[in-house]
C-alpha cells in the first residue's frame, strides 16, 4: 500500500479483531507518511456520526464533500494504531479549514514543549 497522506479519510474495520461481526467505519489518518512506511501502521482517530454524546476537542467537519462523508460527521480523538494491511480503502480527504481546525484541536491534546 502505497503511504497515506495525513488527513486522509479511509474505512476500516470495526471492532479491530477477527470477529465474523465487522463493520466499516470511516477514519482520519494523522501520521505522517514516514511513519507509515518506517513501521506499516497509521495512527487514525474516529470518526462518528454520533451527536448524542461528546467528548472534548471534538471537531464537526464543515465539508464533507472532501472528505467523502455521505452525513454531518465529526472527527473524536480517540486515537489508535492500525496496520496499514487493514485500511479498507480511501474516501476522501479533508479540506483546508477543516485540516486547520483538526490540527488545532491536536495541538490543544498534545500541545509542544517549547
Amino acid at each position: 500500500m502505497s503511504a497515506l497522506e495525513r488527513y486522509t479519510v479511509v474505512r476500516v474495520p470495526f471492532p479491530f479483531t477477527d470477529r465474523q461481526d465487522q463493520k466499516q467505519r470511516p477514519a482520519l489518518v494523522l501520521s505522517q507518511p514516514g511513519f507509515q512506511r518506517g513501521c506499516g501502521h497509521l495512527l487514525l482517530a474516529m470518526i462518528t456520526s454520533a451527536r448524542q454524546s461528546s467528548w472534548p476537542l471534538d471537531w464537526p467537519l464543515e465539508d464533507l464533500k472532501a472528505a467523502g462523508l455521505p452525513q454531518p460527521c465529526l472527527v473524536r480523538f480517540k486515537l489508535f494504531t492500525l496496520d496499514e494491511r487493514l485500511v479498507l480503502g480511501g474516501l476522501g480527504a479533508l479540506a483546508a479549514a477543516d485540516c486547520a481546525g483538526v490540527s488545532a484541536q491536536l495541538g490543544k491534546l498534545l500541545p509542544s514543549r517549547t
